[in-house]
């Protein structure tokens, strides 16, 4: 086994998140009395760039607006969480068996994410079934950083917390923008788009899957 780590990057890696994401935003327009509403097409388009306050406020421009950006992004992680609680959920394909394959040869875990901690239980919570928090050696949040991903600031204190090179780690990333941040701190990346994310090549990553398996490891 040459890798010493697996680490999970975006919430998505783990979870499939794009629909329940888009429903949120719709929801939270709706409920701060705007006439908003983002199809399928627009939100493929939008996740392009990463950051849903970026996100709002470059909508809101676009449509000659002015909107407290904040407040509604924080209302629609507010219904995000609301409803991977509340709603029955399953690990993406494939992700139970790398988990266990990682742990049965003695890899650690971490799950380098840079969103916040609300976010991160939510997603604990709706996967309590499948594996649990104390699974991971490592546990990121934005309260780690300063610079959210793409930037590989949170990548960095992965592997200074786990105490490893990144030559000896293989990362997961389910867009190609967030796998920029494991790629520019040299850790190689597998590419494991979700629903809104097939058309990213993953060009620069070992591969790209659909469905997890061990070899990702070799």
């Amino acid at each position: 086994m040459k890798y010493k780590a697996l680490l999970f990057g975006s919430i998505g890696t783990i979870i499939e998140t794009s629909e329940i994401q888009r429903r949120s935003f719709n929801n939270a327009f709706k409920e701060s009395g705007l006439e908003w509403y983002w199809d399928e097409k627009d939100y493929r388009n939008l996740l392009q760039k990463s950051g849903g306050i970026k996100r709002i406020e470059e909508f809101a421009q676009k449509n000659n607006t002015t909107v407290d950006a904040l407040k509604i992004k924080s209302f629609k992680t507010e219904l995000f969480n609301r409803y991977l609680v509340t709603e029955s959920f399953k690990p993406r394909e494939g992700v139970e068996d790398v988990i266990s394959y990682a742990k049965e040869k003695g890899l650690k875990l971490g799950f380098v994410t840079s969103t916040i901690t609300d976010n991160i239980d939510a997603v604990f919570v709706a996967l309590r079934d499948f594996f649990h928090k104390d699974n991971f050696d490592f546990i990121g949040n934005n309260n780690l950083i300063n610079k959210p991903k793409p930037n590989s600031e949170i990548y960095f204190k992965a592997l200074d917390f786990l105490s490893l090179d990144a030559s000896e780690c293989i990362a997961i990333e389910d867009t190609e923008e967030s796998a920029k941040s494991a790629l520019n701190a040299n850790i190689k990346c597998v590419g494991f788009p979700g629903n809104f994310h097939q058309q990213d090549s993953f060009s620069q990553c070992e591969m790209k899957l659909n469905k997890l398996d061990i070899s990702i490891f070799n």
